[in-house]
């Protein structure tokens, strides 16, 4: 999906009403999204999750990894397993130096996503991912962290889906943001870019 596209369709979703608000971002999506694009405001920050072994997990557990953070969900027809595909095929293409990144997968979706479904769901990707969940007050705050735009949105009967940005958000060893990669971005251009972090 090219990123103009995203664009225009999280301008799009920010009319949608979600089903209550530890379901959503607390901002529209038009306005996430331009903080991010334009670096309008701080990115990261802590966070306190829980592991798809059951493991609770801080930021501070990652400390001198370099990060590749993906908010989504398992359920996600199309745009997170690209993108989590991607990523893992990044990570194969670093050979030795990916043993300083880490992937996170934190969804967007803690109803559905338990850690007994992230375990089944992450390994598919990449040995070394890690998929996080929390309840929904602790998914709501590390989206809001990163400034990531969620909603649940109803569909037929008891179904639903989330609507969602879908920035590979990159971190320092040292906790502090070093910039985004668009939705899409291809594996090649991936591995150049933690390359590029990894070797300054």
């Amino acid at each position: 999906m090219k990123l103009g596209t995203v664009v225009l369709a999280a301008a799009m979703l920010s009319g949608i009403a979600p089903l209550d608000a530890q379901t959503q971002s607390s901002r529209s999506s038009a306005e996430l999204m331009d903080a991010v694009m334009w670096n309008r405001e701080p990115i990261g920050g802590p966070f306190a999750l829980i592991d798809h072994n059951s493991k609770p997990r801080t930021h501070d557990d990652f400390r001198g990894k370099l990060l590749l953070v993906y908010f989504g969900f398992t359920y996600c027809p199309d745009v997170c397993p690209t993108d989590l595909q991607n990523m893992g095929l990044a990570l194969d293409m670093l050979g030795e130096a990916a043993e300083r990144v880490q992937p996170l997968f934190i969804t967007v979706d803690p109803e559905r996503d338990t850690p007994e479904h992230l375990k089944d769901y992450v390994p598919m990707f990449h040995p070394r991912l890690i998929g996080l969940t929390g309840d929904l007050a602790a998914i709501h705050a590390a989206a809001a962290a990163y400034r990531a735009y969620y909603a649940k949105v109803p569909l037929k009967g008891d179904d639903y889906t989330v609507d969602h940005s879908s920035f590979i958000y990159v971190v320092g060893a040292d906790g502090g943001y070093l910039g985004f990669l668009p939705p899409g971005t291809p594996p090649e251009r991936i591995a150049e870019s933690i390359r590029l972090r990894l070797n300054p």
